[in-house]
C-alpha cells in the first residue's frame, strides 16, 4: 500500500510516498544545526527516543546514529504513513531533549530528508554508512568509541 502526499504539499514533502514493506533512510537536523547532541544528556535523551521508537510506532529500527546537530535513522516501515513516524519521533525527542536540558522550544527543523531504499541496495551496507558518521566527521577513531548509534546486527 502507498500513501502520497497531495501534490500541494511543502516542496521537502512533494512526491512522497509512504510505502508498507519498504526501508527508509532518514536524516532530521536540529534547528540552526545547533550541537544539541554534542551535550550527553541531550544525546542520551534523544538516543532514548530512537530505541524507544520501534515500540511506539509501526517500523522496525535497523540503525541508526545521533550526531551533534542530525540523526540518521534506517529502518522498515511496517504500516501507516512515513510522515506520521517522523513526527511522533521528532516530538518524543522533543520533549525528552527539554527536560535534559532544562529548556522549552523547538529542537528540529521543519521537515527531514528520506530516501527509500531500493532493492539491489546492501541494507547492511547502508548501517555501516548509518553508524560510520563519528568516524567520518573526526569525532572518533573507531564506531565502538562513540555512544549514540545502534544497528540490528549486534
Amino acid at each position: 500500500m502507498q500513501d502520497c502526499d497531495r501534490p500541494r504539499s511543502h516542496r521537502l514533502r512533494s512526491g512522497r510516498c509512504s510505502e508498507r514493506g519498504r526501508i527508509y533512510l532518514v536524516t532530521a537536523v536540529t534547528l540552526q544545526r545547533q550541537s544539541l547532541f554534542a551535550h550527553w544528556d541531550a544525546g542520551c535523551a534523544c538516543a532514548r527516543a530512537l530505541h524507544a521508537a520501534p515500540y511506539e510506532s509501526t517500523i522496525t529500527s535497523l540503525a541508526w546514529v545521533v550526531m551533534p546537530d542530525h540523526v540518521h535513522w534506517l529502518f522498515s516501515l511496517d504500516d501507516g504513513p512515513l510522515d506520521r513516524v517522523m513526527q511522533r519521533f521528532k516530538s518524543r525527542a522533543a520533549r525528552a531533549v527539554n527536560v535534559a536540558r532544562g529548556k522549552r522550544g523547538a529542537v528540529w527543523q521543519a521537515g527531514y530528508h528520506d530516501h527509500a531504499v531500493r532493492l539491489e541496495e546492501d541494507l547492511r551496507d547502508l548501517a555501516r554508512y548509518v553508524i560510520a558518521n563519528p568516524v567520518r566527521a573526526g569525532l572518533v577513531h573507531r564506531v565502538g568509541e562513540y555512544p549514540f548509534w545502534d544497528a540490528a546486527w549486534l
